[in-house]
């Protein structure tokens, strides 16, 4: 027996609506599984993030004070914005992922919800097809075939009821379906967009924390400790010394200019005594000369 075309209308119905139910749960499936993988890389995205705040620490307790104090600043920041990814994790699974899991059970009625009205037409297909037997071999017998032709008139308005049911059912899952992207997708924009916001505020304080360290000073602080304590000691005993020595130098020459100065005082005079003892010597021997010559002319 043919199917009548209102039955080929509905079995056509229902294959497409089998159709849909099939295509969102294969998709919402696999779009709950990549978003329960993205919040699982999100997650370990901030525990190696952690373990980085905790090395970043570390190597700072054996650097330099300004740069110290810097990559201190650098650490707390990066730790306050793993704070802000542990609250995005934990959004993610309540508003995106959650929602997405409860689709399993969604398309699960659908599937019996089609269930039960495909075996509401099949039993029409089954009393239309023994009504059609019974005609032919009865066809004078009007009470087996008004009976055949009640129960499949029966079968015929429980399938057109569960079907209207079932239109009135897909219908509705059709329209939660867009309203529940909607705001599965809505939420989770929302989500990344505040932990964006908040992040990109300390990244910024971070930034600027890094960049404030004073690199002149902080190599002032490495310089000296390439040198041992004592040697700025040493250094000042030499200087010190030096200008000892110079000033003994200085006083040495001083004193030296003096006695030279004396000695050259002393060796005038002596010139000067000599010249007078001189001139004394000659004087005397004039005198000598004449009284001699004055006694020779007695003497004649």
């Amino acid at each position: 027996m043919s199917r009548t075309p209102d039955a080929r209308a509905r079995d056509n119905q229902t294959r497409k609506i089998q159709e849909n139910v099939t295509n969102v749960e294969k998709h919402f499936g696999e779009m709950c599984q990549l978003f329960a993988a993205y919040v699982r890389k999100t997650a370990r995205l901030r525990d190696k993030a952690d373990l980085l705040v905790r090395e970043i620490g570390s190597y700072a307790d054996t650097e330099t004070p300004n740069l110290k104090m810097g990559m201190k600043q650098f650490a707390d920041h990066l730790a306050k914005i793993q704070d802000y990814r542990q609250a995005e994790v934990e959004r993610l699974e309540a508003r995106v992922i959650e929602p997405l899991k409860i689709y399993g059970a969604v398309v699960k009625r659908k599937r019996e919800d089609l269930k039960t009205t495909q075996s509401a037409r099949d039993r029409e297909a089954k009393q239309m097809a023994q009504l059609e037997r019974t005609r032919q071999r009865n066809p004078s017998d009007r009470q087996v075939i008004s009976q055949a032709e009640s129960e499949a008139h029966r079968a015929t308005m429980d399938a057109t009821r569960t079907t209207k049911q079932l239109e009135e059912s897909i219908d509705e899952f059709e329209k939660q379906k867009i309203r529940d992207i909607k705001k599965i997708f809505g939420e989770f924009l929302t989500v990344e967009m505040s932990f964006h916001a908040k992040a990109l505020e300390v990244y910024t304080l971070a930034y600027q924390s890094i960049q404030s360290v004073d690199e002149e000073e902080d190599l002032e602080v490495f310089r000296s400790s390439l040198r041992p304590p004592e040697y700025q000691t040493r250094l000042d005993i030499v200087r010190a010394n030096s200008r000892t020595s110079l000033d003994m130098t200085g006083s040495f020459l001083s004193t030296t200019g003096t006695l030279q100065q004396q000695r050259s005082g002393i060796r005038q005079t002596r010139r000067e005594e000599e010249e007078e003892d001189d001139e004394e010597d000659e004087d005397h021997s004039e005198e000598d000369d004449d009284d001699y010559e004055e006694n020779d002319r007695d003497n004649n």
